[in-house]
């Protein structure tokens, strides 16, 4: 919870136990009491998620039960535990093998990191192709008859989707299995 809140997430839990069960948990997780909702039913936790939703919010939800998989399909982010039951394990976009809770700290952190990487592959390719296509079209051989010849053309191509390839592979150094 601690870890989720560094990053700038709200931490919220839904459950469907009491109020007694729910309150022991959040004093164990240090949740605030509006963050807190107990016996929420199954379409009660799908419309309190469309609720969060309505008011611009992201969200995504951590479940593996049959309960939660109404609320794992109405999340921008279903998270379920591969422990969990088949419809759970179903409905979420995303399923955690190990069963451990900080791996969803873990894959927020790779989708945030996997994202910046897309951002800097397309900004590189985008400054490839903004110089390499006039070069390659001739552009400069006018000036300085300089004109790149097809196979020379080709291998900057190479080049280009080499270094996105290794750029992208860059990922493995901060997150392996």
């Amino acid at each position: 919870v601690e870890r989720l809140r560094e990053m700038g997430l709200r931490v919220m839990m839904l459950t469907g136990d009491t109020e007694e069960a729910a309150a022991v948990a959040q004093q164990q997780l240090g949740l605030a009491a509006a963050d807190v909702l107990a016996q929420v039913r199954p379409d009660g936790k799908a419309r309190a998620i469309a609720s969060l939703q309505a008011q611009g919010c992201k969200v995504a939800v951590v479940g593996d039960g049959i309960n939660d998989a109404p609320a794992l399909a109405q999340a921008d982010v279903g998270i379920g535990l591969h422990c969990g039951t088949d419809v759970a394990v179903e409905t979420a976009q995303i399923v955690l093998m190990r069963n451990a809770l900080m791996d969803v700290v873990e894959s927020i952190d790779l989708g945030r990191a996997t994202f910046n990487k897309i951002r800097q592959n397309l900004f590189w390719a985008f400054v490839y192709n903004t110089l390499g296509i006039p070069v390659a079209a001739g552009i400069l051989l006018p000036a300085t008859g300089i004109l790149l010849t097809p196979a020379a053309a080709g291998a900057f191509m190479a080049f280009s989707s080499v270094s996105v390839v290794t750029n992208s592979l860059l990922l493995r150094r901060n997150f392996r299995a």
